[in-house]
């Protein structure tokens, strides 16, 4: 049989559909990622926006026009978030939140041999698990390779619905990731630990992100961390980092560069903080690339906020930066906020987008002529491509992909840099 797997959203989500396409796989279905015709879907949602939400629900008629006979099973954050968005649509079987993926799928494996479901099948939109749910491991890759070792959030930022579709911090343990990074690491050149809070790893489970990152040292793959709140960096972690083979790549979450609007987001640092902590990680990685996201046209931010945010942001000198137009969520206690105008919100994103292409540049023109490392995954016209450790897109000719090489970086070219093979 054949089954169509996507996952919209972050890269937890992708971990976790990626994890049910290797359940499939091993009890003899084909499976693909792409969109084509098949014999069911199963959509893994993502409602960090309520244009993720709607992104989401559009799947279920795309499905439809690959074939309108094909069965529809539902599960991840958007159906979490309103499971009766997805309740009597075409095609549409059976409906699973965020927890217990891999039940969902023995439930759609009965459901296609027609064996009876049982009452958990029909009802499994549930209470958000305790614990970290240790069956997920997706195949190896050639390219980067994502392990996931934490789930939840306990931080409650008054715009995130995250934790009230996540559930609590939940760190998985030790010995199992490093268990799947041995694994990884025979097939992928580069593993990127992920998680939906990745600073609250091991709180949970008497350990932390340091002792992770020291008992990863002899994984022989270059290692990457996924998004950081910058509260959990210190001089210990960056020296574990540096002497792990971790690559100096830091994505700070800032959410906003003034003070008074960090503090009705609920984010616990202020802009000073913040900013000692990028030059503790210059201090240790000269080179570093540090990328952040920003939310524009928070609810009550005025044009002063808007223009302190700004100038905070290109201080600090970021080398990328994520720009998203504030997105209002049901549940949430910035919802309650005054709003602020969405045109306001997108005008505002805007400016931040212009600020972004130049502190990219800005970036881009300090490294031109260091040396950097480039693991090249993919082929860009004559062009094999790649990231540095420091987070450049970079373009070699003459070199091979999935290998790693030493190049010295040149002038601008497409989304990055043109690189030189040493």
């Amino acid at each position: 049989m054949k089954f169509v797997v996507y996952s919209l959203g972050c890269k937890v989500n992708q971990y976790e559909g990626q994890a049910i396409v290797k359940r499939l796989a091993a009890c003899g279905h084909h499976v693909s990622t792409e969109w084509e015709k098949a014999d069911a879907y199963i959509l893994n949602t993502c409602s960090i926006t309520a244009e993720a939400d709607k992104k989401s629900r559009q799947l279920v008629a795309k499905a439809a026009r690959f074939n309108p006979n094909a069965p529809v099973y539902i599960c991840g954050c958007s159906s979490q978030y309103a499971s009766e968005q997805y309740k009597n649509r075409p095609n549409v079987r059976l409906i699973s939140g965020t927890a217990g993926k891999n039940a969902f799928v023995e439930h759609i494996m009965s459901d296609i041999t027609g064996q009876k479901r049982n009452a958990e099948a029909d009802d499994s939109v549930k209470s958000l698990p305790v614990c970290y749910e240790d069956d997920l491991l997706p195949e190896a890759t050639r390219t980067r390779a994502y392990i996931k070792i934490q789930d939840g959030c306990n931080n409650f930022c008054s715009y995130c619905i995250v934790p009230y579709l996540r559930g609590r911090s939940r760190s998985r343990p030790v010995e199992s990731v490093l268990a799947e990074a041995r694994t990884a690491a025979t097939v992928s050149r580069e593993l990127v630990l992920t998680g939906i809070n990745l600073s609250a790893y091991g709180k949970d489970i008497g350990s932390d992100l340091e002792t992770l990152i020291w008992a990863l040292a002899d994984i022989d793959a270059r290692k990457r961390l996924g998004s950081l709140e910058c509260g959990v960096i210190s001089p210990s972690l960056l020296a574990a980092m540096r002497q792990a083979g971790f690559c100096d790549h830091f994505h700070l979450s800032l959410q906003s560069g003034c003070d008074s609007v960090l503090r009705r987001m609920n984010r616990h640092y202020d802009m000073c903080a913040f900013g000692a902590k990028v030059e503790m990680i210059r201090d240790v990685f000269p080179n570093a690339g540090i990328t952040t996201d920003i939310i524009t046209g928070f609810p009550e931010e005025t044009d002063s906020e808007h223009r302190q945010s700004l100038e905070n942001v290109e201080r600090i000198a970021f080398s990328d930066i994520h720009v998203f137009p504030y997105s209002q969520r049901r549940g949430t206690v910035a919802d309650s906020m005054r709003q602020v105008p969405q045109n306001i919100r997108i005008a505002r994103a805007h400016t931040f987008g212009e600020l972004k292409e130049r502190l990219r540049q800005k970036f881009f023109d300090a490294q031109r002529g260091t040396q950097h490392n480039v693991y090249l995954e993919t082929t860009a016209g004559d062009y094999a491509e790649g990231y540095t450790e420091n987070y450049i897109k970079t373009y070699v000719l003459g070199a091979a992909v999935d290998t790693v090489v030493p190049v010295r970086l040149q002038e601008n070219y497409l989304q990055g840099v043109k690189g030189e093979l040493l």
